[in-house]
């Protein structure tokens, strides 16, 4: 295997890295590595990161964000242009489907992510100036004065990619740096897309450590990384594991931490709903649960049925679905193992598997389409083991005795992204769904009717957060422009401040 050194980008220059160690990525579809070598940063790296992350972190706080949004809008342009070598670099590494996955799908997203961003640096709609004249009081969102960090999950190697995705283009807007951290699922995508910000920041005039670049630290230096007096603060999509010891870290630094890490996206299903159209919900779920190898955040991994004869019927028809169809390759080695554990813990608490449950032999990193079953009894037993999370196509039935026992199930869930509830169309379902709405209502961050959770519109309304472990705080969400730029902002006040000090979004 040859031995080609990927560079770091620090303080404005690609360089080889101060290294202690380093690592290859995998082409999961062919299950061999990459020759490309990438470097494990050392101490002395994100030292000098963070140093140079604060001196630009002063230049942006005073920078005309009309030059922000210019480079957001330039960086969108390089990937636009890019667009055939960026999706070839993550298809290898990831083996999402070049297309409509990667090509028609996630590169759109992301570069409409970037000119939302570039558009709310320019407006300055995400400041949220308030004024009392009155007792010559006035408030507005300012930058944080250090840098941000970025450490973006494998499953999304564009739109949520350490150095182009949602927390970055949210970072910048709001006149921050960046410290990308790439995910060692797909480092040589990230190197691309930093390569291109960088070429985009040259060219409008950015402070040159407006974005920097890593791949992997030693875990106590990752863990100082969050928690330093000059970063801003920390951005991370990823495993509950690896969050909570990052917010542990951050936490006891007094530093910021957004996380989005565990969902199972609860979905109920209503007797009417089943009676009305049962065999096309089972159509929605299996495409739902096994999209992209049911690798999504927003998978749905946890389906309430009521214990009757269409629901029986739903779960014989999709176990017939979720056997016939094909796997999916999965992002990676670590994640066909995670799902052979948490298929494990799931019957260990008392689910009983009804299909699948194993990795799939040969080459690629797959796993079998999988489903498991329980009573509403025996999950009120045990309900928090039997909510571990199967990243992949990989979900368990619940059959609830009655609406009674659906609403206590629901009030054992434990935060989530999304709920969803499918009711029958006529209004059959009315009645039983304003008594289950609200207990699910307070679990999750988006409430949703009559379709699965998979896909997260990039809207001003939505919201990507929910209550914990789904993210750190239900009150930000990761997706959604301006709001998601919040996160990476300070409340700046001014009490009796002369007019003509006030910072420039103030004024007039």
């Amino acid at each position: 295997m040859s031995q080609s050194f990927a560079p770091v980008l620090i303080a404005g220059c690609w360089r080889e890295s101060r290294s202690v160690g380093s690592f290859h990525a995998d082409n999961p579809t062919l299950g061999e590595s990459i020759p490309i070598t990438y470097p494990v940063s050392s101490r002395e790296e994100v030292l000098e990161a963070l140093e140079a992350g604060a001196e630009a972190a002063e230049a942006l706080r005073t920078t005309d964000p009309a030059a922000i949004a210019e480079f957001l809008e330039r960086f969108a342009a390089l990937i636009e242009a890019n667009a055939g070598d960026l999706v070839e670099l993550a298809h290898t590494e990831s083996g999402l489907p070049r297309s409509p996955r990667l090509k028609d799908v996630e590169l759109p997203r992301t570069t409409g992510q970037l000119r939302q961003a570039a558009a709310a640096a320019r407006d300055g709609s995400w400041r949220r100036p308030i004024h009392d004249a009155a007792a010559n009081i006035h408030s507005v969102m300012a930058p944080l004065g250090g840098p941000v960090v970025v450490m973006g999950p494998n499953n999304f190697p564009f739109a949520f990619n350490s150095a182009s995705g949602g927390d970055f283009a949210a970072a910048i807007a709001a006149q921050n740096p960046v410290i990308a951290k790439a995910n060692t699922g797909h480092p040589g995508t990230t190197l691309r897309m930093a390569e291109l910000a960088h070429e985009a920041a040259q060219a409008v005039g950015l402070h040159p450590a407006t974005l920097q670049l890593m791949y992997r630290t030693p875990r106590e230096v990752g863990l100082e990384l969050v928690s330093h007096p000059l970063v801003g603060a920390t951005g991370f999509t990823g495993s509950k594991s690896a969050g909570l010891q990052l917010k542990a870290a951050a936490d006891r630094a007094g530093k910021p931490i957004y996380l989005e890490m565990s969902s199972v996206n609860p979905v109920v299903i209503l007797e009417g709903a089943l009676q009305e159209r049962g065999s096309a919900l089972v159509d929605e779920f299996f495409g739902s649960c096994t999209m992209g190898a049911g690798q999504f955040c927003t998978n749905p991994g946890f389906v309430i049925l009521p214990d009757s004869d269409a629901g029986r019927a739903f779960v014989e028809a999709a176990v017939s679905s979720f056997k016939a169809g094909t796997p999916g390759v999965l992002l990676g080695k670590g994640g066909r193992d995670g799902l052979v554990e948490a298929v494990a813990e799931l019957t260990a608490a008392g689910a009983t598997l009804l299909c699948g449950g194993a990795a799939v032999e040969g080459p690629a990193y797959r796993f079998q389409n999988t489903l498991l079953q329980v009573t509403g009894d025996a999950f009120l037993a045990n309900p928090h083991a039997l909510q571990t999370e199967a990243f992949g196509p990989v979900a368990l039935l619940v059959l609830s005795r009655d609406t009674a026992q659906t609403v206590a199930i629901l009030r054992h869930m434990e935060g989530n992204l999304t709920g969803t509830i499918y009711s029958d169309t006529g209004g059959a379902d009315d009645a039983e769904y304003d008594v289950v709405e609200p207990p699910l209502r307070q679990k999750v961050g988006r409430l949703i009717n009559d379709k699965m959770p998979t896909g997260v519109a990039v809207s001003p309304a939505m919201n990507h957060g929910g209550p914990f472990p789904a993210t750190g705080h239900a009150g930000f969400t990761a997706v959604g422009l301006p709001t998601s730029i919040v996160r990476f902002t300070a409340l700046h006040c001014y009490d009796n401040v002369r007019p003509a000090r006030l910072p420039a979004a103030l004024r007039g």
